[in-house]
């Protein structure tokens, strides 16, 4: 698959969600590929886009899958969880999405060390201004600190065994490639390959990429912060692709419905979350594990005010 056909996960779900006929301003907070984006712009002559993205990369190569509708986007190199403190007019703004996955642009571009498929650096990061990269994780965390975040990120049972394991080996030898850590990681699981089984390297790598990018630190205060300030009737869609992002979303927007005292902030459109069909997944593979959730911010006067 090239970059430009990356396939947004649940595209025709999401746009329905965020109600996108509506003339206004849509927020991508995480706008990768643009998919999701040009697909609003396209069919909503009236709408505006603004994209927030950390990879500097993506956000160059968007700009330019946006071009035929530069007039109406504005975009940042910026983590979408600052949204809330930026100066940006919120009165007009109509839906926000949130799609946490991975484009196939970063797992497919080597030098990042995003897969374990392919060789190259552990790098991990999705903006080059951080410091901090999988390798010097692997080099530098305690013992304990490693098994914590191969157990709370990647949940995987044999957390322990490999940070004792990377431990003991990083006083011989560095660990920098995607194929190192993967053969360590089939070493220590015994990995012998299953249909249907899901590789143990993508819950270590997965585990990695989350604390290189602490990608959910401030987000269930990201989704209360941002509700309180839209307007009602504005919409946010909220894509993950694993059980962590899931149910921090789930738990922040149940609690924001239903809150121990008082009416809630939001009417939650997603009773459970949708999930692709086997046609979308048979057409995209990726989009297999993608959850979606929406809500809608209540009129005023049927809400807590605080």
């Amino acid at each position: 698959m090239s970059e430009r056909e990356h396939l947004p996960a649940l595209l025709e779900e999401t746009l329905s969600y965020l109600d996108i006929q509506r003339a206004g301003t849509y927020i991508d907070g995480t706008l990768g590929m643009a998919g999701h984006a040009s697909e609003i712009l396209k069919r909503n002559p009236k709408a505006r886009l603004i994209g927030f993205d950390l990879d500097e990369n993506s956000l160059l190569k968007a700009r330019e899958y946006l071009r035929p509708y530069a007039d109406r986007v504005e975009l940042f190199h910026a983590d979408f969880k600052y949204l809330p403190d930026l100066d940006i007019d919120l009165s007009t703004v109509r839906g926000i999405l949130l799609d946490l996955g991975m484009s196939s642009y970063q797992l497919e571009t080597q030098d990042r060390g995003f897969s374990h498929a392919l060789e190259g650096p552990l790098d991990m990061r999705m903006d080059f201004r951080n410091k901090l990269t999988a390798a010097k994780i692997l080099d530098k965390y305690s013992e304990p600190k490693l098994a914590r975040v191969f157990r709370t990120y990647g949940e995987l049972k044999q957390a322990n065994k490999l940070a004792r394991r990377i431990a003991t080996l990083r006083r011989t030898q560095k660990i920098e490639s995607t194929t190192q850590l993967r053969m360590i990681v089939e070493e220590v699981c015994r990995w012998i390959p299953q249909k249907g089984k899901i590789h143990p390297a993508s819950k270590v790598f997965q585990a990695l990429r989350i604390e290189v990018n602490q990608e959910l630190e401030g987000l269930p205060e990201f989704l209360e912060r941002t509700i309180r300030l839209i307007l009602p009737k504005t919409r946010i869609a909220v894509i993950s692709f694993h059980s962590l992002e899931d149910r921090i979303v789930k738990h922040t927007l149940a609690r924001l419905a239903h809150p121990e005292n008082g009416p809630g902030l939001i009417d939650i459109l997603t009773k459970k979350p949708v999930t692709p069909t086997e046609d979308e997944i048979s057409r995209n593979s990726r989009a297999r594990s993608a959850k979606l959730r929406a809500a809608e911010k209540k009129p005023y006067g049927t809400q807590k005010t605080q």
